[in-house]
């Protein structure tokens, strides 16, 4: 018998998995893994609240849980939309559940993040995730805390309880205590957290650290992003599971109705054309079409050329008022401009490009080959893999920033947010943004399109800076002018207040130069002299 004969086939839950390969979900090491729990439970809570126009009010505090082991609590409040206390043992305690698997954008795409942080921080320091939330509309206060069963992908709850509200308080309260590396994590989370204030400048920020530290950022505007709706699918993005899924959860006895009810783009018409093309009578019951049927509609639908573009309902870009309101908070430039791009499409899926520049005041200066580069997608800042990301190529690669007046190193930055349904990460971690060439026309075009209003601005600046220069040259000659036309002038004399008023005036009428500007030039030349 040989050896592969020998071999024995299991099965694994979906936990187990994700706790064996905890690294392709940014759980690589101790460092790592404290600033994703941190950012995973941040991002939960901005879901919680913006998305249900709610102003956000977060506060995080991380805190050493033993005196001895690299052990952190790391502790996310928000005063967010809360949970039905019956979902959040299934919420926190069972692995690819979750309120994201629709056509909506949100921060998180797979039900991952906090299930896999609760993973970790069972198997590196034993402690079960502990959870207090209550939806506004409740009277109580629920507390649980659970672990999950690895093997069975579902949650063991281990506490719960629930006390009556004493104040209007509603939101959630998520603990959990992991191995981590403080020291050289810190950096990381103070970055994220400072650059998730950049996009969120509508939120109150708290974070305090275990050296004590206290980081807040005040909100500056009171404006939300506008919420994202749910969608129907767009036909372009379809394949042969989901629809085998969409047949089996509706009811509808053609499949004529299914296409029309079901879909985006389509209508009566479409519906017709698409049956027609491929070749199934419209009112045949959708359940009993056969796999080769299935993928020749499948087939026809992705083909079809004339469906309207998706809905960008299901987006929720920030806006440029909120970018610029963001980038002046941290960075008080001299310059800042942004815009939201038109909502364009990539393999069915819509997706919005925004880009805002800052330039001089307290914006960092940059590298020689590119500014300094902030980049988000749904909201949420990436800040691992900038050099493999297409935001990356694109400012270094596409864009000639001399032809704008940026002569790099210089204090200039890139803000470029890409909003979708499905963001095209490259991988689970979600820190990095693949090549797709309709992404990269967009990231181009709106980079280049505030590019062009920074040229203006520098070109202004320059034009302003020769007059100055212009001025000073002119000016600081109108003193001894004056004093040489007051010893040869004969008759009447003409006070030297009045020889200055006068060769001021004709400056100014030769050149166009300011009054003012002038006279504070020849004071200055008076007081050196």
């Amino acid at each position: 018998m040989s050896v592969i004969d020998n071999e024995k086939y299991t099965a694994i839950s979906p936990a187990e998995f994700f706790l064996r390969y905890r690294e392709i979900a940014g759980f690589a090491n101790p460092a790592r893994a404290l600033y994703q729990a941190v950012r995973e439970l941040v991002e939960n809570a901005l879901d919680a609240t913006d998305a249900h126009g709610i102003l956000p009010s977060i506060k995080v505090v991380i805190r050493k849980a033993d005196p001895i082991q690299d052990f952190y609590k790391v502790t996310v409040e928000d005063n967010g939309i809360g949970l039905p206390p019956h979902i959040v043992p299934e919420a926190f305690g069972r692995v690819l559940f979750s309120s994201k698997y629709v056509l909506r954008q949100t921060r998180g795409m797979f039900g991952l993040g906090v299930k896999v942080a609760a993973l970790y921080a069972q198997m590196t320091t034993g402690k079960p995730i502990e959870v207090i939330t209550s939806k506004p509309n409740l009277k109580f206060i629920y507390y649980f805390k659970l672990r999950i069963d690895v093997h069975k992908n579902e949650p063991v709850v281990l506490e719960k309880g629930s006390w009556r509200k004493t104040r209007n308080w509603h939101g959630t309260v998520v603990s959990l205590t992991l191995e981590g590396d403080w020291s050289r994590a810190r950096s990381k989370i103070l970055e994220y957290i400072a650059r998730t204030a950049v996009a969120t400048p509508y939120a109150n920020i708290v974070l305090v650290t275990p050296d004590n530290e206290i980081v807040y950022y005040e909100r500056v505007v009171n404006k939300l992003p506008k919420p994202p709706k749910e969608v129907k699918p767009h036909p372009h993005g379809i394949d042969l599971e989901t629809l085998k899924k969409i047949i089996n959860s509706t009811s509808y006895k053609t499949v004529y109705d299914l296409l029309v009810k079901n879909f985006q783009s389509i209508g009566e018409v479409t519906a017709k054309a698409v049956l027609k093309q491929a070749e199934i009578p419209s009112s045949i019951n959708p359940k009993k079409l056969g796999e080769t049927e299935l993928l020749r509609l499948v087939e026809t639908m992705k083909n079809y050329k004339k469906y309207k573009p998706p809905k960008a309902d299901a987006l929720s870009p920030l806006s440029s008022e909120i970018i610029v309101a963001g980038l002046k908070r941290m960075y008080n430039p001299e310059f800042v401009e942004a815009v939201t791009r038109r909502p364009s499409t990539y393999h069915g899926y819509p997706f919005i490009v925004e880009v805002g520049i800052a330039y001089g005041g307290n914006t960092p200066l940059s590298d020689k080959d590119k500014p300094v580069l902030l980049r988000y997608a749904n909201k949420i800042p990436l800040l691992y893999d900038e050099g493999s990301d297409v935001i990356t190529s694109v400012v270094k690669e596409d864009i000639a920033w001399s032809n704008y007046l940026v002569e790099l190193p210089a204090p200039i930055l890139v803000l470029v947010h890409i909003c979708s349904t499905k963001v095209p990460f490259k991988g689970v971690g979600k820190e990095s943004i693949a090549d797709v060439p309709e992404v990269r026309r967009e990231v181009k075009l709106g980079i280049l399109e505030v590019a062009r209003r920074l040229r203006r601005y520098l070109a202004k600046k320059i034009k302003e800076e020769e007059i100055r220069k212009k001025i000073v040259s002119i000016a600081k000659y109108i003193p001894e002018v004056v004093r040489a036309l007051t010893i040869i002038s004969d008759g009447p004399g003409v006070s030297r207040e009045e020889l200055e008023e006068k060769l001021v005036n004709i400056i100014v009428a030769r050149t166009g130069l300011s009054s003012t500007d002038i006279k504070r030039v020849i004071d200055s030349v008076e007081i050196g002299a």
